[in-house]
């Protein structure tokens, strides 16, 4: 874990079984805290005194261990510390000595009134892009998306209404060295995160080496069965029952990195190709956004290929 910006904390409906926060805290003097570490006695004590301490007035804590004994532990706090935008560098160095070196943790400071630049990557499939978009124009979504990338242009005009700068980048397994060239030329620190919302092609691992900052894809829940082309037209043949859709963070073993999100619907023998496909696309734009969401509230922390969502 790594220092880095943050999110916008929300407060909205709390929907069963998926990751809250009481109250709106939206003021400037709003921070987390995330930290991972190996479990062992005291930690929770030694953080809330550091925070005590340093004048700040907890509002949320919430953590997780992964085993009783030799596990990996995992907090997020929030608090409100007045004039903490001066005093977050101070904070973040003391904590490093006072208690970050006592427990070997991975931590980073955030404020809440500072949302994420994002950068959003699609190719002709629209619907998580505009999705996105929408939602964020709504305020549904505390971040903001600073570009658009697509290797293909046909989805320009219906970026145009929400402002956001369109760029086109032509990319193809033969000219992919030289289009992630230049992505990474636009995306190189000007942003937080990346969003892949359907985009259509492979991220090598040098890409995600120099980006310098988190990936999040979404690709519908049939894989490995339907891998592949024509993923819904196989799955009717197949007759299955559920359809869905996983968001997770992107690595270098093509859809194999960790997971933050899935969501599925149930189908039957009555819905046809274009059906699932609707359903599929409602399933992909539903779980995206909250795993977009999410992460820009600084709720994710990973645990080896694994997610804690607090």
């Amino acid at each position: 874990m790594t220092h880095g910006s943050a999110g916008t904390a929300t407060s909205g409906q709390v929907q069963p079984g998926y990751p809250h926060q009481a109250g709106s805290h939206q003021a400037g003097d709003i921070g987390r805290l995330l930290l991972r570490c190996p479990d062992s006695h005291g930690i929770i004590a030694a953080v809330s005194a550091f925070l005590a301490e340093a004048g700040a007035n907890i509002i949320s804590l919430d953590q997780h261990s992964t085993a009783p004994e030799d596990g990996t532990f995992v907090q997020r706090a929030i608090f409100h510390l007045p004039g903490l935008p001066a005093a977050l560098d101070g904070l973040q160095e003391q904590f490093g000595t006072t208690v970050a070196q006592r427990f070997a943790m991975d931590y980073r400071f955030t404020e809440a009134a500072k949302p994420k630049r994002v950068a959003i990557m699609a190719s002709k499939t629209d619907h998580c892009l505009l999705d996105l978009l929408w939602r964020n124009r709504r305020g549904e979504l505390e971040m903001n998306v600073v570009m658009v990338i697509s290797n293909h242009p046909e989805l320009a005009e219906q970026v145009r209404p929400f402002g956001v700068p369109f760029f086109h980048i032509p990319a193809t397994r033969d000219i992919r060295t030289e289009a992630e060239q230049r992505q990474l030329q636009l995306l190189c620190g000007n942003v937080d995160l990346v969003v892949l919302a359907r985009y259509m092609q492979i991220i090598t691992g040098d890409f995600i080496e120099s980006v310098g900052c988190p990936l999040i894809n979404i690709h519908h829940s049939f894989l490995p069965a339907f891998i592949g082309a024509a993923p819904y037209q196989r799955a009717r043949e197949r007759g299955v029952k559920l359809i869905g859709a996983t968001a997770h963070y992107v690595t270098d073993v093509l859809d194999e990195g960790p997971i933050i999100e899935q969501d599925v619907v149930r189908v039957d023998h009555t819905h046809t190709v274009t059906d699932l496909v609707r359903l599929g696309a409602d399933v992909e734009r539903a779980v995206l956004s909250r795993a977009v969401q999410w992460h820009c509230q600084d709720r994710v922390l990973r645990v080896g290929n694994e997610t804690v969502v607090l």
